[in-house]
């Protein structure tokens, strides 16, 4: 025999669980699971919790009255369906009845079996009155017990069956059928519809379904071995009054609590997956703008390379021609031919030879410019292409139709909505591509760009920029060989000019070398940064879930947990 003190040891541990899972759900933001977990706490402490459900004119109010054994009628009979609302009728030490809102009220009534049990009278599955239904399917997790009330000459009316379908799926709460009306069928028409009923019943996963055929009418009568109710009040008696009720119910409030736990951990391995799939889309998202900048730094690396040789193969002959035309001799000779009219003076010459070298370094690397930008913008716009293309196929798992996290879906759908729209706008202003730390004056390139706009105008950027960083490089080694060479004469020292000359064309390779590189590549790292900020919001959507959902698993374990250890001690106590 289960004692009270262990009993309301049982109670004890089941309330602050109760109370945990009330604040989870409330966190989480589902109002009808709340609601649930906050009725499981206000219900602790209640007697054995009977709903009785059915379709309107099934005769439920008239079996209640029946059951209670009360030459009172507690239940008003074929009550106006619009005028209906739902009873909670409890134990009082008097009658009393009194109004919760528009649509329940609470009956007190001295009848000895309410000490036990409380019942819960409803309006009808099928019942016409708005929310009605909405408000019956809240005592139904609440409840211990559901009696499912049938007319006996039809028990097969969809809307009850559907009712029986969403408490059996949703709660898996213990159901009993009740044919009532019985007096209106002869016996063989009630046999076949008892056995109808429980065929059901049976295909729809009960079981060892219990179903009892009464008249309430019978009952009223004092007929009671023709009323049926024999065997169901034996039922009652034998499973409630006189079994484990107080021990049952708090079985029921752990299984609704758990059922509540299984609704939000179903529904939060969902949310898990939906996070993995964002995490993994912006891996991708990073990886592919990785790929993409170690692309361009390779063209870089390509054009940079190319135009130290096209610079190589400018300048060489111009160092041999220098050494050569800088001799002893040859500047004798070039003196005196130049005086009899026959060749260029040494000034002349070498103000050629730099022309020439100047002409050259200008075409040729400029075609080698040309046709490496090509290649680099033509990345960098993949860069954002690609972007833009997985930005719109990003999977999507959690709905915004979720039982649980409809709106965890609905704000990521927002997230990912603005997130689209801006990277769109970002792609077509030219301005987030266009770079003042690599350009001196934007002057040049301004009505190319308007014309080109957004992301296709890099290579008109970059065509741009390169020509002008490779002619400053250029134009300043021209200018100091220039310079080196503008008071050369017979009493020069050759060996020095030929040096220095040398020098500044290995400083010309190396400063070409080194800006064209460093320059690009910068360039190229901002502008991919600039396309990674783009997903800041979605960065602090993906953050705030990882939290919330280790938050929400490390709650949901421990309350599992909880549950199951008392679980476990119930069974103990049954077992002594």
């Amino acid at each position: 025999m289960i004692t009270t003190a262990q009993i309301n040891s049982i109670k004890d541990q089941i309330r602050p669980i109760s109370d945990d899972m009330v604040q989870l759900t409330h966190d989480i933001g589902h109002k009808e699971l709340q609601q649930t977990a906050e009725d499981v706490s206000k219900h602790i402490m209640d007697p054995f919790l009977f709903v009785i459900v059915g379709e309107v004119k099934a005769g439920k109010s008239s079996f209640i009255n029946a059951l209670l054994e009360t030459s009172e009628e507690i239940c008003k009979v074929a009550p106006s369906p619009m005028t209906d609302t739902i009873q909670e009728i409890t134990y009082g030490e008097k009658p009393q009845e009194v109004v919760i809102n528009d649509y329940l009220k609470r009956i007190y009534q001295p009848v000895e079996i309410l000490k036990q049990i409380s019942i819960v009278d409803t309006p009808g599955t099928n019942t016409i009155i708005e929310h009605h239904q909405e408000i019956t399917e809240r005592f139904v997790p609440a409840a211990d017990l559901i009696v499912f009330v049938f007319e006996a000459k039809n028990p097969y009316r969809e809307s009850a069956w559907q009712f029986f379908d969403y408490i059996n799926a949703e709660w898996w709460k213990k159901v009993i059928f009740v044919l009532q009306q019985k007096d209106l069928l002869n016996q063989s028409d009630l046999d076949i519809n008892l056995n109808g009923v429980r065929e059901h019943a049976i295909r729809k996963g009960i079981s060892n379904p219990r179903v009892y055929a009464v008249s309430a009418k019978l009952e009223l009568e004092n007929k009671k071995e023709e009323s049926g109710f024999l065997p169901l009040r034996s039922y009652i008696d034998q499973h409630i009054i006189k079994g484990n009720a107080p021990i049952q119910k708090q079985e029921n409030n752990l299984h609704t609590l758990l059922n509540i736990h299984q609704k939000i951990d179903a529904g939060l391995d969902t949310r898990k997956l939906q996070y993995h799939a964002d995490q993994s889309f912006r891996d991708d998202i990073r990886n592919t703008l990785n790929e993409q900048e170690q692309k361009s730094f390779k063209q870089v690396n390509i054009l940079t390379e190319n135009l130290i040789a096209e610079y190589e193969r400018v300048t060489q002959p111009r160092i041999e021609a220098i050494k050569k035309g800088l001799g002893f001799f040859s500047m004798i000779s070039r003196s005196i031919t130049s005086a009899l009219g026959m060749n260029e003076n040494p000034k002349d010459w070498l103000t050629n030879l730099l022309k020439s070298l100047e002409g050259d370094l200008n075409s040729r690397l400029k075609t080698k410019l040309n046709d490496g930008v090509i290649d680099i913008a033509d990345s960098i716009q993949q860069m954002g292409k690609i972007v833009d293309l997985k930005l719109r196929n990003s999977q999507t798992i959690l709905k915004d139709d979720h039982a649980i996290f409809s709106d965890i879906a609905e704000r990521r759908a927002n997230v990912l909505k603005e997130l689209q729209q801006s990277f769109s706008s970002f792609l077509n202003n030219t301005e987030n591509f266009y770079d003042q730390e690599l350009a001196k004056s934007s002057e040049s390139i301004s009505p190319n760009l308007a014309a080109a706009g957004g992301i296709t105008a890099v290579g008109i950027i970059l065509a741009a920029i390169t020509n002008g960083m490779v002619f400053d490089i250029t134009g300043g080694v021209l200018t100091t060989i220039g310079l080196l060479f503008a008071g050369v004469s017979l009493g020069f020292k050759r060996r020095q000019i030929l040096r220095d000359f040398t020098s500044e064309i290995d400083n010309g390779k190396d400063k070409l070398n080194t800006d064209v590189k460093q320059n690009l590549t910068a360039y190229i790292t901002r502008i991919k940064d600039r396309i990674d900020q783009n997903f800041s919001r979605f960065d602090t959507h993906l953050s705030k879930e990882k939290n919330d959902i280790q938050q929400y698993t490390d709650r949901l374990t421990v309350l599992k947990d909880d549950i199951k250890t008392i679980q476990q001690e119930i069974v103990q106590l049954i077992k002594r």
